[in-house]
Protein backbone atom coordinates (compact mmCIF):
# COMPACT_ATOMS: atom_id res chain seq x y z
CA UNK A 1 0.00 0.00 0.00
CA UNK A 2 1.07 3.33 -0.58
CA UNK A 3 2.22 5.42 1.90
CA UNK A 4 0.85 9.33 1.29
CA UNK A 5 3.69 11.99 1.85
CA UNK A 6 3.08 14.19 4.79
CA UNK A 7 1.17 17.68 3.18
CA UNK A 8 2.04 21.27 4.66
CA UNK A 9 -1.37 22.60 6.02
CA UNK A 10 -0.97 25.49 4.43
CA UNK A 11 -4.45 27.03 2.98
CA UNK A 12 -2.92 30.90 2.49
CA UNK A 13 0.42 30.31 0.73
CA UNK A 14 -1.50 27.54 -1.59
CA UNK A 15 -3.63 30.55 -2.19
CA UNK A 16 -0.87 32.52 -2.89
CA UNK A 17 0.82 29.95 -4.81
CA UNK A 18 -2.30 29.43 -7.43
CA UNK A 19 -2.81 32.93 -7.94
CA UNK A 20 0.47 33.76 -8.73
CA UNK A 21 0.26 30.26 -11.08
CA UNK A 22 -2.91 32.11 -13.09
CA UNK A 23 -0.89 35.55 -13.22
CA UNK A 24 2.30 32.99 -15.21
CA UNK A 25 -0.20 31.38 -16.81
CA UNK A 26 -2.37 34.06 -18.64
CA UNK A 27 1.22 36.14 -19.95
CA UNK A 28 1.77 32.15 -21.34
CA UNK A 29 -1.31 31.83 -23.26
CA UNK A 30 -0.59 35.65 -24.72
CA UNK A 31 2.55 34.34 -26.02
CA UNK A 32 1.34 31.21 -27.21
CA UNK A 33 -1.47 33.07 -29.31
CA UNK A 34 1.30 35.05 -30.69
CA UNK A 35 3.40 32.24 -32.13
CA UNK A 36 0.55 30.00 -33.06
CA UNK A 37 -0.75 32.87 -35.59
CA UNK A 38 1.99 32.37 -37.92
CA UNK A 39 3.31 28.77 -36.59
CA UNK A 40 1.45 25.00 -36.51
CA UNK A 41 0.39 24.32 -32.54
CA UNK A 42 2.11 21.53 -32.72
CA UNK A 43 5.83 23.51 -33.65
CA UNK A 44 5.03 25.70 -31.21
CA UNK A 45 4.10 22.86 -28.79
CA UNK A 46 7.28 20.92 -29.54
CA UNK A 47 9.53 23.51 -28.99
CA UNK A 48 8.04 24.44 -25.78
CA UNK A 49 8.28 20.54 -24.66
CA UNK A 50 11.68 20.52 -25.70
CA UNK A 51 13.17 22.72 -23.97
CA UNK A 52 10.79 21.71 -21.16
CA UNK A 53 12.15 18.20 -20.74
CA UNK A 54 16.17 19.20 -21.01
CA UNK A 55 15.61 21.70 -18.07
CA UNK A 56 13.72 18.72 -16.17
CA UNK A 57 16.43 16.23 -16.75
CA UNK A 58 19.19 18.58 -15.96
CA UNK A 59 17.51 19.31 -13.00
CA UNK A 60 17.00 15.54 -11.79
CA UNK A 61 21.13 14.93 -13.31
CA UNK A 62 21.96 17.54 -10.45
CA UNK A 63 19.98 15.67 -7.84
CA UNK A 64 21.07 13.25 -5.56
CA UNK A 65 20.09 9.43 -7.07
CA UNK A 66 19.99 11.48 -9.86
CA UNK A 67 17.31 11.11 -13.08
CA UNK A 68 16.62 7.43 -11.47
CA UNK A 69 16.13 8.81 -8.12
CA UNK A 70 13.53 11.76 -9.65
CA UNK A 71 12.34 9.21 -12.05
CA UNK A 72 11.26 6.74 -9.26
CA UNK A 73 7.09 7.51 -8.41
CA UNK A 74 4.67 5.57 -6.28
CA UNK A 75 2.27 5.61 -8.57
CA UNK A 76 4.05 6.29 -12.22
CA UNK A 77 0.92 5.25 -14.68
CA UNK A 78 -0.83 8.07 -12.59
CA UNK A 79 1.89 10.15 -13.86
CA UNK A 80 2.11 9.06 -17.29
CA UNK A 81 -1.58 9.86 -17.99
CA UNK A 82 -0.77 13.25 -16.19
CA UNK A 83 2.18 14.33 -19.04
CA UNK A 84 -0.49 13.03 -21.96
CA UNK A 85 -3.51 14.75 -20.67
CA UNK A 86 -1.64 17.80 -20.59
CA UNK A 87 0.24 17.70 -23.45
CA UNK A 88 -2.74 17.32 -25.33
CA UNK A 89 -4.81 19.52 -23.32
CA UNK A 90 -2.37 22.42 -24.15
CA UNK A 91 -2.43 21.79 -27.98
CA UNK A 92 -6.27 22.00 -27.94
CA UNK A 93 -6.27 25.36 -25.87
CA UNK A 94 -3.75 27.06 -28.15
CA UNK A 95 -5.95 26.22 -30.83
CA UNK A 96 -8.51 27.68 -29.34
CA UNK A 97 -6.81 30.82 -29.03
CA UNK A 98 -6.26 30.87 -32.43
CA UNK A 99 -10.03 30.05 -33.33
CA UNK A 100 -11.79 32.14 -31.05
CA UNK A 101 -9.10 34.59 -28.86
CA UNK A 102 -8.21 34.57 -26.06
CA UNK A 103 -11.66 36.29 -23.74
CA UNK A 104 -13.91 33.23 -25.73
CA UNK A 105 -11.46 30.54 -24.79
CA UNK A 106 -11.17 31.51 -20.78
CA UNK A 107 -14.83 32.11 -20.70
CA UNK A 108 -15.21 28.78 -21.30
CA UNK A 109 -12.06 27.20 -19.80
CA UNK A 110 -13.02 28.42 -16.67
CA UNK A 111 -15.54 26.04 -15.80
CA UNK A 112 -12.42 23.69 -15.03
CA UNK A 113 -12.09 24.62 -11.33
CA UNK A 114 -15.98 23.89 -11.07
CA UNK A 115 -15.50 20.37 -13.06
CA UNK A 116 -12.64 20.07 -10.16
CA UNK A 117 -15.26 20.24 -7.60
CA UNK A 118 -17.30 17.68 -9.16
CA UNK A 119 -14.89 15.21 -9.49
CA UNK A 120 -12.76 15.86 -6.17
CA UNK A 121 -15.58 13.15 -4.35
CA UNK A 122 -14.32 10.32 -6.70
CA UNK A 123 -11.28 10.99 -7.45
CA UNK A 124 -10.01 12.38 -4.17
CA UNK A 125 -12.60 11.70 -1.42
CA UNK A 126 -13.24 15.65 -1.33
CA UNK A 127 -16.99 15.64 -1.69
CA UNK A 128 -18.97 18.46 -2.54
CA UNK A 129 -22.32 19.17 -1.05
CA UNK A 130 -25.44 19.67 -2.43
CA UNK A 131 -25.29 23.68 -2.72
CA UNK A 132 -21.25 23.43 -4.37
CA UNK A 133 -22.95 20.48 -6.72
CA UNK A 134 -25.72 23.67 -7.40
CA UNK A 135 -23.39 25.85 -8.72
CA UNK A 136 -21.18 23.68 -10.31
CA UNK A 137 -25.06 23.07 -12.41
CA UNK A 138 -24.41 26.87 -12.49
CA UNK A 139 -21.58 27.12 -13.75
CA UNK A 140 -22.39 24.66 -16.51
CA UNK A 141 -24.96 26.92 -17.39
CA UNK A 142 -22.73 30.05 -18.00
CA UNK A 143 -20.99 27.82 -20.82
CA UNK A 144 -23.88 27.07 -22.22
CA UNK A 145 -24.60 30.83 -22.45
CA UNK A 146 -21.49 31.50 -24.24
CA UNK A 147 -21.98 28.80 -26.63
CA UNK A 148 -25.94 29.58 -26.86
CA UNK A 149 -27.07 26.08 -28.91
CA UNK A 150 -30.01 26.66 -30.59
CA UNK A 151 -29.92 30.19 -30.95
CA UNK A 152 -26.98 30.74 -34.01
CA UNK A 153 -25.16 28.13 -36.14
CA UNK A 154 -23.13 25.90 -33.57
CA UNK A 155 -19.53 25.51 -34.30
CA UNK A 156 -17.95 22.21 -33.38
CA UNK A 157 -15.08 24.73 -32.43
CA UNK A 158 -16.86 26.12 -29.59
CA UNK A 159 -16.44 22.87 -27.90
CA UNK A 160 -12.82 22.66 -28.11
CA UNK A 161 -12.05 25.03 -24.79
CA UNK A 162 -14.44 22.65 -23.23
CA UNK A 163 -12.86 19.60 -23.86
CA UNK A 164 -9.63 21.03 -22.67
CA UNK A 165 -11.07 22.30 -19.54
CA UNK A 166 -12.23 18.70 -18.58
CA UNK A 167 -8.91 17.51 -19.71
CA UNK A 168 -7.04 19.79 -17.72
CA UNK A 169 -9.62 19.19 -14.56
CA UNK A 170 -8.88 15.65 -14.60
CA UNK A 171 -5.08 16.83 -15.11
CA UNK A 172 -5.46 18.96 -12.22
CA UNK A 173 -6.82 16.33 -10.13
CA UNK A 174 -4.13 13.69 -10.86
CA UNK A 175 -1.61 16.20 -9.94
CA UNK A 176 -3.12 16.62 -6.34
CA UNK A 177 -3.35 12.48 -5.85
CA UNK A 178 -0.13 12.35 -7.03
CA UNK A 179 1.64 15.11 -4.77
CA UNK A 180 0.53 12.92 -2.01
CA UNK A 181 2.90 10.17 -2.52
CA UNK A 182 5.38 11.94 -4.75
CA UNK A 183 7.59 15.35 -4.61
CA UNK A 184 7.15 18.13 -6.69
CA UNK A 185 10.30 17.76 -8.46
CA UNK A 186 9.35 13.69 -9.99
CA UNK A 187 5.57 15.42 -10.96
CA UNK A 188 7.37 18.26 -12.81
CA UNK A 189 9.69 15.37 -14.34
CA UNK A 190 7.01 13.13 -15.42
CA UNK A 191 4.94 15.95 -17.50
CA UNK A 192 8.32 17.04 -18.87
CA UNK A 193 9.56 13.61 -20.51
CA UNK A 194 6.21 12.13 -21.50
CA UNK A 195 5.10 15.29 -22.80
CA UNK A 196 8.18 15.59 -24.79
CA UNK A 197 8.08 11.97 -26.33
CA UNK A 198 4.58 12.32 -27.06
CA UNK A 199 4.68 15.33 -29.04
CA UNK A 200 7.57 14.59 -30.86
CA UNK A 201 6.15 11.49 -32.16
CA UNK A 202 3.21 13.93 -34.17
CA UNK A 203 4.45 17.70 -34.30
CA UNK A 204 6.73 16.55 -37.02
CA UNK A 205 4.09 16.06 -39.79
CA UNK A 206 2.60 19.61 -39.05
CA UNK A 207 6.16 21.39 -38.56
CA UNK A 208 6.80 25.05 -39.64
CA UNK A 209 10.24 26.05 -38.90
CA UNK A 210 10.46 29.91 -36.49
CA UNK A 211 12.24 32.23 -38.30
CA UNK A 212 13.89 35.32 -36.77
CA UNK A 213 15.32 35.84 -33.69
CA UNK A 214 12.13 37.61 -31.85
CA UNK A 215 10.51 35.00 -32.37
CA UNK A 216 12.77 32.45 -31.18
CA UNK A 217 12.77 34.79 -27.99
CA UNK A 218 9.78 34.80 -27.82
CA UNK A 219 9.47 31.31 -27.72
CA UNK A 220 12.04 30.85 -25.27
CA UNK A 221 9.71 33.36 -22.25
CA UNK A 222 7.31 30.76 -23.13
CA UNK A 223 9.20 27.49 -22.28
CA UNK A 224 10.46 29.52 -18.92
CA UNK A 225 6.95 30.43 -17.84
CA UNK A 226 5.71 27.14 -18.24
CA UNK A 227 8.45 25.43 -16.06
CA UNK A 228 7.75 28.24 -14.10
CA UNK A 229 3.78 27.89 -13.58
CA UNK A 230 3.38 24.03 -13.76
CA UNK A 231 5.97 23.83 -10.30
CA UNK A 232 4.04 26.90 -9.02
CA UNK A 233 0.79 24.55 -9.22
CA UNK A 234 2.25 21.64 -8.19
CA UNK A 235 3.34 23.57 -5.06
CA UNK A 236 0.11 25.15 -4.43
CA UNK A 237 -1.46 21.57 -4.58
CA UNK A 238 1.19 20.09 -1.73
CA UNK A 239 0.06 23.05 0.45
CA UNK A 240 -3.66 22.80 0.72
CA UNK A 241 -6.59 20.86 -0.92
CA UNK A 242 -7.73 21.05 -4.03
CA UNK A 243 -10.82 22.44 -3.05
CA UNK A 244 -9.26 25.48 -1.28
CA UNK A 245 -6.77 26.88 -4.26
CA UNK A 246 -8.92 25.86 -7.10
CA UNK A 247 -11.88 28.81 -6.89
CA UNK A 248 -8.29 31.13 -7.13
CA UNK A 249 -7.17 29.67 -10.42
CA UNK A 250 -10.45 31.78 -11.91
CA UNK A 251 -8.01 34.82 -11.89
CA UNK A 252 -6.52 33.67 -14.92
CA UNK A 253 -9.50 34.86 -16.55
CA UNK A 254 -9.12 38.07 -15.08
CA UNK A 255 -5.23 38.49 -16.10
CA UNK A 256 -6.13 36.73 -19.34
CA UNK A 257 -8.52 39.80 -19.94
CA UNK A 258 -6.65 42.82 -19.40
CA UNK A 259 -4.08 41.38 -21.92
CA UNK A 260 -6.42 40.42 -24.72
CA UNK A 261 -7.91 43.57 -24.29
CA UNK A 262 -4.47 45.64 -24.19
CA UNK A 263 -2.30 43.90 -26.47
CA UNK A 264 -4.56 41.73 -28.71
CA UNK A 265 -7.80 44.16 -29.16
CA UNK A 266 -10.49 41.77 -28.30
CA UNK A 267 -13.74 42.57 -27.80
CA UNK A 268 -16.42 40.04 -26.18
CA UNK A 269 -19.92 40.26 -27.26
CA UNK A 270 -22.41 40.37 -24.46
CA UNK A 271 -23.28 36.73 -23.63
CA UNK A 272 -20.06 36.17 -23.32
CA UNK A 273 -19.60 38.33 -20.48
CA UNK A 274 -22.88 36.97 -19.63
CA UNK A 275 -21.59 33.35 -19.69
CA UNK A 276 -18.18 34.30 -18.00
CA UNK A 277 -20.25 35.59 -14.93
CA UNK A 278 -22.10 33.04 -14.28
CA UNK A 279 -19.30 30.60 -13.96
CA UNK A 280 -17.00 33.59 -12.06
CA UNK A 281 -20.24 33.92 -9.52
CA UNK A 282 -20.86 29.92 -9.18
CA UNK A 283 -16.99 29.75 -8.60
CA UNK A 284 -16.68 32.62 -6.00
CA UNK A 285 -20.11 31.37 -4.32
CA UNK A 286 -17.95 27.24 -3.91
CA UNK A 287 -15.22 29.67 -2.22
CA UNK A 288 -17.30 31.25 0.13
CA UNK A 289 -19.54 27.97 0.83
CA UNK A 290 -15.66 26.12 1.44
CA UNK A 291 -14.68 28.68 3.78
CA UNK A 292 -18.17 28.37 6.23
CA UNK A 293 -17.82 24.91 5.98
CA UNK A 294 -14.20 25.08 7.19
CA UNK A 295 -15.37 27.96 9.77
CA UNK A 296 -18.26 25.27 10.90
Amino acid sequence: MVQPLRRRDNPRLGIALMILTTMVFAVQDGISRQLAEHYSVMTVTMIRYWVFAVFVLATAVARPGGIPGVARSRAPWLQVARGLLLVIEICLIVLSFVLLGLIGTHAIFAIYPLLVAALAGPVLGEYVGWRRGLAILVGLLGVLVILRPGFQVFSPVALVPFIGAMMFAVYALLTRKVAMVDAPETSLFYIGVVGAVAITLVAPFWWTPMQGWADWGWMLTLCGLAILGHFLMIKAYSMAEAGTVQPFAYFQLVFVTVIALTIFDERPDTWTVAGAALILGAGLYTLLREAQRKRA
